[in-house]
């Protein structure tokens, strides 16, 4: 901004603005009164609520209430806002008044300023904000942006990540290995089958996020102060919504009763924990991959993830699992997201919620983060890491669990000795289980075997088929 100045005024007074600044007064007075985080509102957050404003004016326009140069000057300005053009203009804190009206004014003042002219004057509460309310239109707005956001951004990073692993899960799926419960030893499975597992999991992240989204796309525009919907016209929310659905081509539905979307925000923090459950799930997947990476001698050292980059600044030669590690912090900063969100849902006093900024700022930016970490997880740690057959294999003949597939045959106490003698003189389970057991080679070879021991069932004794 230049060192010049020009005079604005509002209802308390005039004020100095930037000479070459879009916002009015209102917009000065929180940037002066709020010196806090220096973290401006999220340009999604922006974006939708100029898209709100945009669809609001044609709506106006459409019910008689904006003459039609008007509406179409708004929603021509506000249409340039929501496509990122004018982000600096919205310099006001994250940590403002909780109801997010520095916010609202911040956009009505700009595009207010936009689409003046010297023929047309444009006044940002009047015109922009016609048949609006702060108290309606930040919380629509921090729906709309995550409703977008995860629909064009999150569903698609989940879906192209359990693309990678079922891709890789199908390659390896007769790769056998030790299963582990405990990080202790236990009995084999399939790296398919164990892939399959992460898959599950994000497909039932995917599911649940979705399920939350029913509610979250319900918007409360048209309840304007408290609810009641006082300087609305009756069909402003239903009609802004359906404007919405049109531009957005993602479906808004105008909430049945709008004082729950002011004075409540729960399906924001559903939806948040919906995306703390999400981390949860690829916090597991991701430790598991450092987990079977470790060593790449002194650990499991079943898989080598690609190197990207060199691991120590002292010891040469070091390469780490970078990229889990990156997701984990993530997936660490979603669950404190979700902390925050949940204290701020938490926080409406009767007709209004008053931390609404925080709500937008930490659910925007928890979609983000899982947007952008999920594919690199993907591609740069799971589509190209290898198997180490030969620590796999060794591993696996000395497993000492094997020996419960022998439980129906002999009992578990004697199972119990054998796999005790065959860890003590580190043996493979089926050479001291031919000296123990009083079964011949042949049959101990199908009972132990590790791929049939994946498929589940009893092999051997009562209800055997053979």
């Amino acid at each position: 901004m230049s060192q010049s100045f020009r005079i604005e005024h509002d209802s308390m007074g005039e004020l100095r603005v930037p000479a070459d600044a879009l916002w009015g007064a209102q917009t000065q007075r929180a940037i002066d009164n709020f010196p806090v985080s220096g973290r401006p509102m999220p340009p999604e957050f922006i974006h939708a609520l100029a898209l709100i404003k945009a669809a609001a004016a044609e709506v106006n326009g459409w019910l008689g209430l904006l003459d039609s140069g008007r509406a179409q000057a708004i929603a021509r300005a506000a249409a340039e806002v929501a496509a990122g053009k004018f982000d600096a203009q919205f310099p006001i804190d994250i940590y403002q008044t909780g109801s997010g009206t520095s916010s609202n004014m911040n956009a009505n003042e700009v595009i207010a300023h936009l689409a003046s002219n010297a023929r047309r004057k444009i006044h940002p509460n009047d015109h922009v904000n016609l048949g609006q309310s702060s108290n309606d239109t930040v919380p629509s707005a921090i729906r709309v942006a995550a409703v977008l956001a995860v629909q064009r951004e999150l569903l698609p990073a989940i879906k192209q990540l359990r693309r990678v692993i079922d891709r890789k899960g199908k390659s390896l799926a007769k790769r056998v290995k030790t299963g582990r419960t405990h990080l202790m030893d236990a009995m084999p499975l399939t790296m398919g089958q164990e892939f399959a597992t992460w898959s599950a999991q994000l497909e039932s992240a995917s599911a649940r996020i979705e399920d939350a989204l029913k509610r979250v796309r319900r918007l409360p525009l048209g309840g304007t102060a408290i609810g009641t919907g006082i300087n609305a016209h009756p069909q402003f929310g239903r009609r802004v919504a359906q404007a919405l659905s049109a531009g957005t081509g993602v479906r808004f539905e105008s909430a049945s009763n709008k004082f729950e979307g002011l004075a409540a925000q729960d399906d924001l923090v559903e939806l948040s924990g919906q995306l703390n459950a999400l981390a949860v799930a690829v916090t597991k997947i991701a430790n598991d991959l450092r987990w079977m990476n470790s060593g790449p001698l002194a650990g499991l050292g079943e898989i080598e993830l690609p190197a990207l980059q060199p691991g120590s600044s002292i010891m040469p030669g070091k390469v780490n699992p970078v990229i889990p590690e990156s997701t984990c912090m993530v997936c660490a900063q979603v669950m404190g997201h979700h902390v925050a969100i949940t204290i701020a849902g938490a926080s409406g006093n009767f007709q209004l919620n008053v931390m609404l900024p925080l709500i937008a700022s930490d659910l925007l930016e928890s979609i983000r983060l899982l947007s952008r970490v999920l594919p690199l997880l993907g591609d740069r740690a799971i589509a190209g890491l290898k198997v180490r057959d030969d620590h796999i294999d060794a591993a696996l003949s000395r497993n000492p669990i094997l020996v419960t597939a022998l439980n129906p045959v002999i009992g578990y106490e004697k199972s119990a000795a054998i796999a005790k003698r065959a860890y003590k003189e580190k043996r493979p389970v089926l050479d001291v289980a031919i000296e123990d057991s009083g079964l011949d080679a042949k049959t101990l070879k199908r009972l132990l075997d590790p791929a049939t021991l994946t498929k589940g069932g009893i092999h051997g004794g009562a209800g055997s088929s053979g």
